[in-house]
């Protein structure tokens, strides 16, 4: 699943687009920190630590840490607009959305999240907290007690003009790849994570407010792991 360097310009259509019509209707943009390029915790360590964790802490996080997580997902890592996340053809199917509770992270009011990694920017498209809904529709209690989920989704249109029918397959490593960087940062990070993909499609990309044609395909609660 190599990146196409030949076209950069084409590969950012689909995400401008989506930030473009995101952007007609915020209620807020709020700048991330810049990411830390290097960490206390050496790779090894992180991928040594690295579990499953499904129990948070009442703790909110930092706004450091939610613009570390995001950069690590799909942050951009050059000049030339590549971004953390391998992604077939450099085409980068994937947005990302946060869902915030009541003091969830680094004082961002309820709501849902998209993530702008041109900008490296957090735009508010919904407001009040969907975490309750996102663990109903996914039978999973702990997506309501993290302070904040990640929910990770594609636009499969963006791979299948160019692949055609192994679009599906491309992007489902994208997400993988994605995932696996979450898991690693929050790990340095002190933070715990884990992974939920058995959920009402449609209905979270309702509950969501997602765009027409975006599929959610990753749950993944976030916060101070109750145990260790």
């Amino acid at each position: 699943m190599e990146e196409d360097s030949r076209r950069p310009q084409e590969a950012e259509q689909g995400p401008r687009k989506v930030a473009r019509q995101l952007s007609e209707n915020l209620a807020s943009r709020i700048a991330l920190p810049a990411p830390r390029p290097k960490g206390e915790l050496s790779l090894e360590e992180a991928i040594s630590r690295r579990r499953s964790r499904r129990q948070f802490k009442d703790s909110p996080l930092t706004l450091e840490q939610v613009s570390q997580i995001l950069w690590a997902a799909q942050g951009i890592t050059n000049g030339e607009g590549r971004r953390a996340a391998p992604s077939a053809g450099a085409l980068y199917a994937l947005d990302l959305y946060v869902a915030v509770g009541g003091q969830g992270a680094g004082g961002l009011a309820e709501g849902v999240y998209h993530y702008d990694p041109r900008s490296h920017v957090l735009e508010r498209t919904l407001e009040g907290d969907v975490r309750p809904t996102l663990a109903r529709l996914a039978m999973q209690t702990f997506i309501a007690e993290a302070p904040l989920a990640l929910v990770i989704t594609a636009e499969y249109e963006r791979i299948s003009q160019r692949y055609g029918d192994r679009a599906p397959r491309y992007v489902h490593m994208e997400a993988g790849h994605a995932a696996q960087n979450v898991y690693l940062q929050a790990e340095a990070l002190g933070l715990g994570t884990v992974v939920a993909g058995s959920f009402q499609d449609e209905q979270v990309a309702q509950a969501l407010g997602l765009p027409a044609g975006h599929r959610p395909l990753y749950i993944m609660p976030i916060g101070y792991p109750a145990s260790s």
